[in-house]
């Protein structure tokens, strides 16, 4: 394991590496002037120049992107060009928010996903697998604006339960967190059906049967244990990219995350913000796939680590 574990770390540094090059090329590829946002309109030669300079824009790419890799090597992901404070205040500010909807909503989607996709291998080709199939072909393909939007006109207009935007607590998340759950549930419930219908068909299974093993313990001990692995994996990755923000959720809630902070920078050309963002999120992204990776081994003890 920990061999494992540190030949793990040390293929992370290498796709964090590539991972700079990548964001670094594309956030200097977005069309637009960042100098040309902050001056505003009809600057003078002189300052843009003196701008430039200022921001270190006018040096070769290769020396931008020395510096950007020399700062991140001292955990500086830099300061905005608009607000002045550093990448990693904004990060801390707006992280807290993204974290719990990413939270809820996998919790809530996994939940659903797995006692769903369960219950319609074990009822395969009845109505009700029919109906769970509909249904979460239905969360996979309607919009998440679209649900948003059918859960304010619900629970918002119609029964004023919960608050439609900003973020005052928990309850400001529900929505938010279900419009996100909805399509990850049907995904979930999509693969656990499927792994547990594999699962269901081995002779091990067959064996605890005739062994008068009780249903439900044979379905949740020998079934979804041993079908679980492509479902962490498919959890997993939803979480990560979740971490990264959910764009339009965040913008129709209208709650200061990640997504939002994206956005923002985008549109005002705020390389520094977008470049640590991005790598923030990268980050997150490969240590969860690398925590998903090392949960294997506690929900199979058949999988080793050499």
């Amino acid at each position: 394991m920990q061999r494992y574990l540190i030949r793990r770390l040390l293929s992370l540094l290498g796709t964090l590496m590539g991972v700079t090059i990548l964001i670094f090329l594309l956030v200097h590829l977005i069309p637009g002037d960042p100098v040309q946002y902050l001056l505003g309109e009809h600057p003078t030669d002189e300052a843009i120049a003196a701008l430039n300079a200022q921001l270190g824009l006018d040096r070769p790419w290769y020396v931008q992107y020395a510096s950007f890799v020399g700062k991140l090597l001292q955990g500086d992901l830099g300061t905005s060009y608009i607000t002045g404070y550093t990448v990693w205040q904004e990060i801390v500010e707006r992280f807290p928010i993204t974290f719990q909807l990413a939270l809820y909503s996998v919790i809530l989607a996994t939940v659903i996903g797995i006692v769903v996709g369960v219950i319609s291998a074990v009822k395969q080709n009845t109505w009700v697998d029919r109906l769970v199939v509909f249904f979460s072909l239905i969360g996979i393909s309607a919009p998440g604006f679209w649900i948003a939007l059918f859960l304010i006109w619900i629970f918002a207009y119609k029964l004023p339960i919960f608050p439609i935007s900003g973020y005052d607590g928990f309850f400001s998340l529900i929505l938010p967190s279900i419009t996100l759950a909805m399509g990850e549930a049907g995904l979930i419930a999509r693969m656990t059906r499927s792994s547990m219908l594999d699962v269901i068909k081995q002779d091990y299974m067959r064996t605890a049967q005739a062994k008068g093993a009780p249903h439900l313990w044979m379905i949740l001990r020998h079934g979804l244990q041993n079908a679980v692995i492509p479902v962490i994996t498919l959890i997993g990755l939803e979480f990560g990219a979740l971490l990264a923000g959910a764009i339009v959720t965040e913008t129709v809630f209208s709650l200061q995350g990640l997504g939002s902070l994206a956005i923002e920078s985008i549109g005002k050309r705020d390389l520094p913000t977008i470049q640590g963002l991005v790598f923030f999120v990268a980050f997150l992204f490969a240590i969860t796939n690398l925590i998903v990776d090392l949960l294997y081994s506690w929900f199979d003890p058949r999988i080793k680590y050499e």
